[in-house]
């Protein structure tokens, strides 16, 4: 597996493509199989009590393998969520943003397979764990306007 992007190029891409969102996640880190994205947690992530909400979290898991999986075949931006299973496991820490560890487990010509662990920044233990995959569009198919 070699890399397609590299995290500049993967902010980049995430800042001109999806602008409705782009200001909530950050590529931290990206490696052969692995990323790292940040959620940069406000108010509009919180539900009653202050904690970080279930969709905030699965919308860090989702934007992790889309990431992980552009990575690795290039900025195509047609590559859609086809199954997500996500197991939510601990309240994550307050006032602190969420930071995502998105592992390629299988890639192909028409899919990619990725595991995805949630924990707040600071601490090990996660508070979300997600398996994703991600179908990936033909060669030659993007966006038009």
């Amino acid at each position: 597996m070699t890399l397609a992007m590299n995290k500049a190029l993967m902010n980049t891409f995430l800042a001109s493509v999806f602008q409705e969102v782009s200001n909530e996640f950050h590529v931290e880190d990206v490696c052969e199989g692995k990323v790292t994205l940040r959620l940069l947690v406000n108010e509009k992530h919180l539900r009653p009590g202050g904690t970080v909400s279930g969709p905030a979290m699965f919308s860090l898991a989702d934007v992790t393998a889309y990431m992980l999986t552009l990575a690795h075949i290039g900025p195509r931006a047609l590559a859609v969520t086809t199954n997500c299973s996500i197991d939510f496991m601990r309240k994550p820490s307050s006032g602190v943003d969420l930071i995502a560890f998105g592992r390629l487990l299988k890639i192909g010509k028409t899919l990619s397979v990725c595991d995805v662990f949630i924990h707040s920044e600071g601490c090990e233990k996660v508070v979300a764990r997600a398996s994703l995959t991600y179908s990936i569009p033909p060669t030659g198919v993007e966006l038009t306007n």
